[in-house]
């Protein structure tokens, strides 16, 4: 996709960091001859996700609605069933931070005891999940890459070719951020008319989906027809989280790993991969 015109001056969006940089000309000269520009480059930063005080992972992510952030982890993670069951979440810049580092972030959140004493005994050390999923475990004992099948869902084979076709093209609308720096990822649903409801830009296209389960719940719609689109391959810690919160259907625009693909056929999620109309390619139908 063709990169958005700079923003004025004066103007810094958050997600975005400014950068001098050399392009190469546009206009036919030499490449040797290199022209001095603005461009956008998109922010990451470490986030703390704190628990009770306790902090339970680090994640490098855009700095942006981290609360939505702070409730998809927990719900995707398993960590909560609800979100009801945050007694309190806020976003705040980390206490401590060495001078002339790049800011940090904390996003501290209150469960209940419950909760927080299941926390402790499956408690893992999350330092900037990469593109696996899994950093941190403990151990393969301790890895659940298939996730537990859902319910049978009557609406899936609405999720066709045809509605694809007409959501998919809306994407870079809801892409502002990657739009000017060419490097984030989103995450998005729609229903099965066709509207693109929510959708959340991120650096990690797992942090983007986690972000976007946040607004769901938020708004009562896990588990409500409808599908998540998003601008990656669907891996399996990706089809994994629609699952465990009840979204029945996945579409992305690249394609999928083919333990996304086992994921999904465990699961009964409906997995569409290499959405780029027209075409697309169904790989589960769901169930």
């Amino acid at each position: 996709m063709s990169r958005s015109p700079h923003l004025p001056d004066d103007a810094v969006p958050p997600g975005l960091v400014r950068q001098r940089v050399q392009r190469t000309p546009q206009d036919g000269a030499a490449v040797a001859e290199l022209v001095a520009a603005d461009d956008w480059l998109a922010d990451e930063v470490p986030v703390a996700m704190v628990f009770n005080g306790i902090s339970h992972a680090v994640m490098m992510a855009s700095p942006l609605e981290l609360e939505d952030f702070a409730l998809g982890f927990a719900l995707s993670e398993g960590i909560v069933a609800s979100a009801d069951e945050l007694r309190d979440v806020e976003a705040r810049p980390a206490a401590c931070q060495t001078p002339g580092s790049p800011p940090a972030w904390e996003v501290h959140i209150e469960l209940s005891p419950r909760r927080l004493e299941g926390l402790k005994l499956r408690r893992r050390t999350l330092a900037g999940r990469t593109g696996c999923g899994v950093c941190g475990i403990e151990s393969l004992q301790a890895l659940e890459l298939l996730p537990a099948a859902l319910p049978a869902a009557e609406w899936l084979g609405r999720v066709d070719a045809a509605l694809l076709a007409r959501v998919m093209p809306r994407l870079p609308a809801f892409q502002p951020l990657n739009a000017q720096a060419g490097a984030v990822h989103v995450a998005a649903w729609a229903d099965l008319d066709g509207e693109v409801r929510w959708a959340r830009e991120d650096v990690g296209r797992h942090n983007a989906l986690d972000k976007l389960i946040g607004v769901l719940a938020r708004q009562g719609q896990l588990g409500a027809p409808g599908l998540v689109l998003m601008s990656s391959r669907a891996s399996h810690e990706l089809v994994a989280k629609c699952a465990r919160v009840g979204l029945r259907a996945l579409a992305t625009v690249s394609a999928p790993t083919a333990l996304g693909v086992q994921a999904a056929q465990a699961a009964g999620v409906r997995l569409w991969g290499l959405c780029r109309p027209p075409r697309a390619v169904l790989y589960t139908p769901g169930g």
